[in-house]
C-alpha cells in the first residue's frame, strides 16, 4: 500500500484534482459559516447568541412577531447594533434567500454584494454553487455506497456460484438494464414530488448493476485458482470463501471504477434537475442552475459560473479515478517501480 500510494503521489495530475476536489469540498461542508442570512455570533445585552443553532424570534430582539428573527430588518438590526454587536458571514445570503433590496432587474450581474450575481428569483449564485456542490457531492457518495456494495454482492453471488444461478441472475439483469430509466423517472415525478431520499432509491435501482459485471468476471477467474480448491477440500463454508479469499482479489477491479460511478452520479443528479425530474427547488440544485443559464442568456454570469464548477467537479473525479486505476494496475504500477 505505501508503494502505491507513493505511485499516486508521483502522478501530479490526479494528486492535483484530489487536492482540488478537498479544497471544494472543505468550503461546501462549512456553507453554513460562508454563506447564511443569519449571524454566527451575536452579542446582545451582555449575553453571546449563537442564531446558527439557536433559533430567536422577532420579539427577543426588540421586534413584534413571535416568528423567527429576520437579521437583515433595519428595526433588527438597530437594536442589536445599540446593545451589541453581530457578526456575518463572508456572503451573508444562503442558498434559499432572496434579495428584495436589489436595485436592478433579476437576474443582476456581479457585484461587491453578490460577487457572481443573482439568478432570475434575486437569490446569490455562489451561495447555492457552495450548497449545491455539498449537495451533489454528497448524493453521488451515498448512491455510490449503496449501489457498489449490492453490485459487489451480486457479481460475487453470480461468479462463485455459477452455473443456473449465474444464467438467471445473467438473464435478469440484462432484462432489468433494458428497462427505459427516464420514462420510469417521469412516471414516478408525476406521481410523487421526489425527495432526496426518492431519488435516491429510484436510481439506485438502475444503477446498482454498474459493478455486477466486473466482479462477476473476477469471481469466475478466481473460483478455480488452487487456494480456492483447497479451501474448499477443508471444509471451509462458501460465505468464509467468499468474503475470506476470493473477494479481496475482485475488489481491487471494483475499486478502480469507484471514481467513475460518482462523477456519474453527480452527472444523473444534475440532469434530472435539469429536466424537472429530480429535486425540487427547496434543494440548492446545479442542475437548476444549469437550467437557469439556459433560460437566462442575457445573463451569462450563471452559465459560465455553472460550467466552470461542474467541469472542474468533474474533471478532478475522473483523474481522481485515472490515477487510482493506475496506480491498481499491476503492469503500470510494477513497471514504474522496477
Amino acid at each position: 500500500m505505501q508503494r502505491r500510494w507513493l505511485a499516486f503521489v508521483n502522478n501530479k495530475r490526479a494528486c492535483f484534482s484530489l487536492f482540488l476536489f478537498l479544497i471544494m469540498m472543505l468550503l461546501s461542508c462549512f456553507s453554513e459559516l460562508i454563506a447564511n442570512d443569519k449571524p454566527l455570533i451575536v452579542k446582545y445585552k451582555g449575553e453571546y447568541l449563537f442564531p446558527l443553532a439557536v433559533t430567536y424570534t422577532d420579539v427577543f430582539f426588540g421586534g413584534d412577531f413571535p416568528t423567527e428573527a429576520d437579521y437583515k430588518d433595519p428595526l433588527i438590526i438597530q437594536n442589536i447594533e445599540q446593545n451589541g454587536w453581530m457578526v456575518m458571514p463572508i456572503i451573508p445570503f444562503s442558498f434559499n434567500t432572496i434579495d428584495y433590496h436589489l436595485d436592478k432587474p433579476t437576474p443582476t450581474p456581479p457585484s461587491a454584494k453578490h460577487w457572481l450575481g443573482t439568478d432570475d428569483e434575486g437569490r446569490d449564485v455562489l451561495a447555492r454553487i457552495l450548497y449545491g456542490i455539498r449537495l451533489s457531492v454528497v448524493f453521488a457518495f451515498i448512491l455510490t455506497f449503496f449501489s457498489s456494495m449490492f453490485g459487489i454482492l451480486a457479481g460475487a453471488v453470480q461468479g462463485y456460484l455459477g452455473g443456473k444461478t449465474d444464467i438467471f441472475m445473467q438473464r435478469f439483469i440484462e432484462i432489468w438494464e433494458s428497462l427505459p430509466q427516464l420514462f420510469i423517472l417521469i412516471i414516478a415525478a408525476s406521481i410523487f414530488m421526489p425527495g432526496f431520499w426518492t431519488l435516491l432509491f429510484i436510481l439506485f435501482l438502475f444503477s446498482w448493476t454498474s459493478l455486477t459485471a466486473v466482479v462477476r468476471a473476477e469471481f469466475l477467474r478466481v473460483r478455480n485458482f488452487e487456494f480456492v480448491k483447497a479451501a474448499k477440500a477443508l471444509g471451509v463454508g462458501n460465505l468464509r470463501i467468499i468474503f475470506r479469499h476470493v473477494l479481496p482479489n475482485a475488489i481491487v477491479a471494483a475499486i478502480t471504477f469507484v471514481p467513475f460511478l460518482l462523477s456519474e452520479a453527480v452527472i444523473s443528479l444534475t440532469a434530472l434537475d435539469f429536466l424537472g425530474l429530480g429535486l425540487s427547488g427547496d434543494y440548492p440544485s446545479l442542475g437548476d442552475l444549469v437550467r437557469q443559464g439556459k433560460d437566462n442568456l442575457q445573463a451569462p454570469w450563471i452559465g459560465i459560473s455553472i460550467f466552470v464548477v461542474l467541469s472542474t467537479l468533474l474533471t478532478s473525479l475522473i483523474f481522481i479515478g485515472e490515477g487510482i486505476r493506475d496506480v491498481f494496475d499491476p503492469r503500470r504500477f510494477y513497471g514504474k517501480t522496477s
